[in-house]
């Protein structure tokens, strides 16, 4: 899909090329389902299936499920897609449901994202990785607005807290004050490295991203992925209050800030009680074994089908 671009053909020949591309998976994923015959098709966001070929599979009848695990305020493409869906999975609440409900959507079920234990798990680093990942300070992720904005100020009104920081991952091209902080020269991070990051950082640092670089905490409430993950290998985070963490880790589970000051005072609180960080750390871990998994979400979710659509699961 993003190999076409390359070609460097107009804005309308383009369209017409990735419609074709997105039209050629879809029957691929229809081709599939008739032979393979599966009792559910499982759709991520922005996955490649048009209208035709739910509707083939409705028809078919072969339920469909989409984890829309996007912001649906920011990306509005739902609307388009959501009524072709037998059960639509979302990671928000109210108004989500409520609105999905006035497009004709019956079944909307709360999925919150998860970690995988297998993937997201304490380790023992080589010196080799501890040299490179170590840090008392770091963060993992796009440089999106408010991130820029609020690093930039951290390490301003800060400067021995530039000496202890690390920024990992891309879009962090033209911020002058994050550049020496920027590990790999903005390249993208694997998983795997991601893990190492985490394992390695004293204080990791989890701003949930926002296009708006004049509000640092929004308070909104999905929880994103990198909550669970950090939390699954064992590892300390900082992460902004949202609307909907205390439905998912209890008090002494996750630390928090509400503003920029807060962020500044919760680092130097951190930073020197490594006790306290190990403890919240386990307590976390323990939490998202117990609750947050990628296994127990598709138990949810497979359990919802089997509630709401006839003859599932029989």
């Amino acid at each position: 899909m993003e190999a076409l671009k390359d070609l460097k053909v107009s804005s309308e020949r383009l369209d017409s090329l990735q419609n074709a591309f997105l039209q050629n998976i879809s029957q691929a994923i229809l081709a599939k389902a008739e032979s393979f015959e599966p009792d559910l098709v499982l759709c991520l966001a922005q996955a490649p299936m048009n209208r035709m070929a739910l509707k083939r599979l409705r028809k078919d009848g072969i339920p469909t499920a989409m984890w829309f695990v996007e912001n649906y305020r920011l990306f509005t493409y739902w609307r388009a897609f959501a009524p072709y869906y037998d059960i639509f999975a979302v990671i928000q609440k109210d108004p989500f449901p409520d609105e999905l409900a006035r497009i004709g959507v019956p079944n909307v079920l709360y999925l919150p994202l998860a970690a995988e234990p297998g993937t997201h798990r304490p380790l023992e680093l080589s010196p080799a990785e501890r040299k490179e990942f170590s840090a008392e300070v770091s963060f993992m992720g796009a440089g999106y607005p408010n991130r820029r904005r609020a690093f930039s100020r951290l390490v301003r009104e800060d400067s021995q807290l530039r000496q202890k920081m690390k920024i990992w991952g891309t879009e962090w091209e033209g911020e002058p004050e994050l550049a020496d902080l920027v590990q790999r020269q903005g390249a993208r991070i694997d998983t795997d490295d991601c893990v190492r990051i985490y394992n390695a950082t004293d204080i990791n640092i989890n701003l949930h991203s926002s296009v708006h670089d004049d509000c640092l905490v929004s308070g909104e409430d999905f929880v994103n992925p990198r909550t669970f993950e950090v939390a699954a290998c064992g590892a300390f985070q900082l992460t902004d209050e949202r609307s909907l963490m205390s439905e998912l880790f209890s008090p002494g589970e996750m630390a928090t800030f509400s503003s920029f000051e807060s962020l500044k005072e919760q680092i130097r609180h951190f930073a020197a009680r490594p006790g306290e960080r190990r403890q919240m750390a386990a307590r976390a871990r323990e939490r998202v074994l117990s609750d947050h998994t990628y296994a127990a979400r598709m138990q949810t979710l497979l359990q919802f089908a089997k509630d709401r659509l006839p003859g599932f699961g029989t």
